[in-house]
């Protein structure tokens, strides 16, 4: 090659590197001046929802009430995030209503209803079951009061003395509201007066107060809720003129007539004011008759006191006691007072019963009355009892109802006005849950939250405007 081919080659070499820069450039995207560089472009996929799951689960509530429903949805990515945009809430028919962009359910009708969430095409559902809305039974002299799941109380019946606590002393016929607090938890029917306890542990008292049964240190009736002291009570309940109550560290306070010693502080003095019986702190649960009161320590222990002229006191004479006296050793986990006989369940859910047997009230045939504690029957499967003046009520743990002794008001429910003897099962119903039993009416309510009423109604105690008796349990609606 000559010097001038050599000269005419060189800028041909540059072209052609040059080219292959250009080249490069163009074929693999360089950038930033480095020949190692890439660019790439990312693309970005939103996950689908998949499912739904709405919660709670098989929410039970009441008549009224109301009960809030959230929506989780599952996505194709495998997360999950609640839903609160988009989406559509709707019931399946008229047992509620629903709030469609929020979730909040309404029960308005006794029933179970669907509950369905939906976003697109994705759906998710449940079950909202609408109870009736009674909680709590409290069958009096001659009225009663009952406690709704809402907190508030209804009553009905006998009223001269103010004992429906709804500022009148006007007699009603049909249950009505007693006043608007809406915080009430327990309640305890006298036989002219009334106790009940609100959520944040106050007592409260209307009614005769003749003997200083409303513990208010007045003897002055009132017709509407007065508050009793201070301190915070867990345990209620209403003799004929007395009241017994258990206060939130154990101990055990009484007021009101005392002639007999049913207030069990060793005297007969009657008291306006609340009086602490004894030094024990283990109290638990308590129970009035008219003239008599047993109470349950947490050891499973009972004691009674006041009159035993019928041996109701179960201790073995019939000597009045003016202070707490046990009855016998056994362990018992349920008790109640009537007018002269007194009724427990032992723990292993035997049925007892003592003392005034003239109307068949223990439940006993053979005996007249008895001192003692004596069996009724020979199963083990009571759970609840409720003594009236002169019959009983008791629920098996099977939730069959049963009723002995006097009936001629049709207070036990059997569709006649006979005396019964011996437990007797109310038809064949099995979802009773709470019972009550008055002088001579009864209340109770099923598992449904129903409420159903029987016995005396010349008053209005059994709350269906009707004024007649009824020898058969019916709904209140």
């Amino acid at each position: 090659m000559t010097m001038r081919q050599l000269a005419h080659s060189r800028p041909f070499t540059t072209i052609i590197k040059l080219a292959c820069l250009c080249i490069g450039i163009s074929l693999g995207g360089c950038g930033g001046g480095s020949k190692d560089a890439a660019t790439t472009t990312t693309t970005t996929t939103t996950p689908s929802l998949v499912s739904i799951s709405v919660t709670p689960a098989n929410a039970t509530i009441s008549v009224g009430l109301n009960q809030q429903f959230t929506a989780t949805g599952t996505y194709s990515d495998g997360s999950s995030a609640a839903i609160s945009k988009d989406i559509s809430w709707s019931t399946g028919g008229t047992i509620s209503t629903i709030v469609q962009t929020s979730g909040l359910a309404t029960g308005k009708s006794v029933g179970v209803e669907t509950i369905t969430a939906t976003v697109g095409k994705i759906v998710g559902t449940t079950k909202l079951t609408v109870q009736a809305p009674y909680v709590g039974v409290s069958a009096g002299g001659y009225h009663s009061i009952v406690l709704k799941s809402n907190g508030t109380l209804i009553s009905s019946g006998l009223n001269r003395t103010g004992q429906l606590g709804n500022g009148t002393t006007n007699d009603l016929a049909t249950f009505a509201n007693l006043g608007a607090v809406n915080t009430w938890t327990q309640v305890s029917s006298g036989e002219f007066h009334s106790i009940a306890i609100r959520s944040d542990g106050s007592i409260w008292g209307w009614g005769f107060n003749q003997n200083g049964q409303l513990g208010d240190g007045s003897f002055v009736d009132k017709a509407e809720p007065a508050k009793i002291g201070s301190a915070t009570w867990i345990a209620i309940a209403a003799g004929k003129s007395h009241t017994v109550a258990v206060k939130k560290d154990g101990t055990l306070w009484a007021w009101g007539r005392n002639f007999f010693g049913q207030l069990g502080d060793g005297t007969v003095i009657d008291r306006a004011v609340p009086v602490q019986i004894g030094t024990a702190k283990n109290w638990t649960t308590v129970a009035a008759g008219t003239n008599h009161t047993i109470a349950r320590r947490d050891d499973g222990s009972i004691w009674s006191w006041g009159d035993n002229s019928a041996g109701q006191l179960g201790i073995g004479t019939v000597v009045k006691a003016t202070a707490p006296t046990q009855i016998g050793t056994a362990t018992w986990v349920a008790i109640s007072a009537g007018e002269s006989h007194s009724l427990a369940i032992r723990a292993d859910g035997a049925l007892f019963a003592w003392g005034n047997n003239t109307k068949g009230q223990i439940g006993i045939p053979s005996l007249f009355f008895t001192l003692t504690p004596a069996q009724v029957g020979t199963q083990t499967t009571w759970a609840s009892v409720a003594a009236g003046a002169n019959h009983s009520l008791a629920i098996k743990s099977d939730g069959s109802l049963w009723s002995w002794g006097a009936n001629d008001e049709g207070q036990l429910g059997l569709g006649n006005n006979q005396t019964q003897t011996s437990p007797l099962q109310l038809g064949d119903v099995k979802t009773w849950r709470a019972i009550s039993a008055g002088q001579a009416h009864s209340l109770a309510t099923r598992s449904d939250g129903s409420l159903w009423v029987w016995g005396r109604n010349i008053e209005g105690q059994l709350g269906d405007s009707k004024r007649t008796n009824s020898n058969a349990p019916s709904q209140i609606p």
